[in-house]
């Protein structure tokens, strides 16, 4: 399966209705939602007012990113607005197994997310308490940045880590992800797909979601 999960970050607020019908309508199987709290990472969005308002206007899966600290703190309330995927940073807590069995019992997904510079041994250590693994191809915080070709390689080994384990959770690549680049991730095993402003800075985002797929098949 080849999942793409639009970047609200990118869309234009004062038109959010239409932006996220544009992506839906164009085959969109997430909405991806950037949380940042102004201390994890040097930027500051979106809360549970926006899942909540993301959930009226949409039934398919929120697939909410937190780059913030203690991400522990909001997993209740994100659960009410109408998540669907929690995924937080390994460095951004202390108990990390413990949050993920959280985001479980609070019935959503649960997914952990690692920086570039940050080591795919974590993984190993919960593998079995994992419903996504985001692996990020850029340092977070900001939208439009390139994708860092090292990344390549970490997607590879996270592949076979979760092969290894027989581990089914989807294995997704946040950043800089366009026609350009999207091929080399899902060579190296990815399988999930967030674009922000290659799909609401293209001319026709809800004709670019096919377009992106058809960038992954031609590889293969």
């Amino acid at each position: 399966m080849i999942r793409i999960a639009p970047s609200v970050l990118s869309a234009d607020m004062a038109h959010l209705a239409d932006d996220v019908a544009k992506v839906v309508d164009g085959g969109a199987d997430w909405l991806h939602v950037d949380v940042m709290d102004g201390q994890f990472v040097p930027n500051l969005t979106f809360g549970a007012g926006m899942i909540s308002a993301l959930r009226k206007l949409t039934d398919i899966p929120l697939d909410v990113h937190l780059m913030v600290k203690e991400p522990e703190n909001y997993i209740e309330r994100f659960a009410d607005a109408g998540a669907s995927v929690f995924t937080f940073h390994a460095e951004a807590t202390d108990h990390v197994q413990r949050h993920l069995d959280s985001v479980k019992k609070a019935g959503m997904q649960a997914g952990l997310a690692l920086n570039p510079a940050t080591p795919l041994n974590c993984i190993e250590e919960v593998v079995n308490d994992l419903d996504l693994v985001l692996i990020m191809s850029v340092n977070p915080g900001f939208g439009g940045q390139s994708y860092i070709p090292a990344a390549t390689g970490k997607i590879m080994r996270a592949r076979r880590i979760l092969d290894q384990y027989g581990s089914s959770a989807p294995l997704e690549v946040d950043g800089g992800i366009s026609r350009n680049t999207i091929a080399d991730a899902y060579s190296a095993g990815a399988d999930t797909f967030v674009a922000g402003s290659a799909i609401y800075g293209a001319a026709d985002p809800a004709a670019e979601i096919p377009e992106l797929r058809r960038c992954c098949l031609a590889e293969v």
